[in-house]
């Protein structure tokens, strides 16, 4: 079967290509490369390049590709942004969605994996978080993903379509084989940020607030390795194709650790210090959230394999190195 990547050249969409290579899928590439890279699609794949709202570029290669089920990741991710450009948002990830799941439709695509955000909980009552906590984002962002959540849930009830929504929390790390990682210049992502200041490609690094109600003040969060994220769409996919219905699944490791510690960790494992820089909150950051798991691991079969803060900090650091290496030469 042929599997449509939206946003397989970007971060965690490449390594959704990877998964799907290793396992022996025929995966296609669609995306705009605003943030996403051409080497990062693998040779052989084919590459698409364009906008997925588009819903005759979108029609024109399900059918020359012949794909059968689509894996949605495009979208815009950076919080703060979405505060200051929340119509931005609305377009892209909410208004393109909704041209996407058209096509989707129109072309009977009748599987659909799509990646939402532990932003639709907002700041939520009690931590690990449920799937069942009442949904109140705090940001454009965390709205624009559960407009399409809803629309999701809407378009299975009309037609002979069933998805798997994914609701990340904090992805980071890299391919434990070398073969991608965060590559955007200007990612907000912590363990991306830390990296660059540990290697000295940044002068100094910002903390966002240190009064927020938490054990140390600063923001507590999940975070996730980009390859079990990766595994768990593969999951996914697997469950859609035994005739799983509609689902919605947290994917974190029902584990936190706060921005303090997050640093401390990087600074320990590069063995060396960097100034970090105390700034006030950034607007639409809850205080905590960390993921509850057990339906990820029971309606999908899915367990972690690298549930490490090091290693995820080692992989970002080999990372970073290389991508330094690659603009040298």
């Amino acid at each position: 079967m042929t599997v449509l990547v939206t946003g397989g050249a970007g971060y965690i969409g490449s390594h959704m290509v990877l998964e799907l290579l290793d396992a022996g899928e025929k995966p296609v590439v669609l995306d705009d490369l605003s943030t996403g890279f051409r080497w990062a699609v693998p040779e052989g794949v084919p590459l698409v390049v364009g906008d997925f709202g588009d819903e005759d570029l979108v029609t024109e290669t399900v059918a020359r590709y012949d794909v059968d089920e689509i894996i949605h990741f495009a979208a815009k991710i950076v919080v703060p942004e979405s505060v200051a450009d929340p119509l931005g948002y609305y377009l892209n990830n909410t208004a393109k969605a909704r041209n996407l799941l058209e096509t989707a439709t129109g072309c009977e695509i009748k599987r659909f994996i799509f990646s939402s955000t532990a932003a639709v909980y907002g700041d939520p009552s009690r931590n690990p978080v449920t799937e069942d906590e009442p949904l109140k984002p705090l940001s454009p962002y965390g709205r624009s993903k559960l407009m399409v959540e809803w629309m999701l849930e809407d378009v299975a009830k009309a037609y002979d379509f069933n998805y798997v929504a994914l609701r990340y929390f904090n992805v980071a790390g890299g391919d434990p084989k070398g073969r991608a990682g965060q590559s955007t210049p200007n990612a907000t992502h912590l363990i991306k940020v830390a990296a660059q200041a540990a290697l000295g490609l940044r002068a100094k690094m910002q903390l966002f607030g240190t009064d927020y109600p938490t054990p140390d003040g600063t923001c507590l969060r999940d975070y996730i390795h980009v390859s079990d994220l990766a595994r768990a769409h593969m999951d996914a996919l697997r469950y859609l194709r035994g005739g799983g219905a509609s689902l919605v699944c947290n994917a974190g490791y029902e584990r936190g650790y706060s921005v303090k510690e997050v640093i401390e960790t990087v600074k320990r494992v590069a063995g060396v210090d960097f100034p970090v820089e105390v700034s006030g909150r950034r607007p639409g950051d809850a205080a905590a959230i960390v993921a509850a798991n057990s339906r990820i691991k029971a309606m999908l079969g899915w367990e972690p394999r690298h549930d490490d803060l090091e290693e995820i900090v080692r992989q970002a650091l080999a990372w970073e190195r290389g991508l330094a290496a690659r603009k040298r030469g």
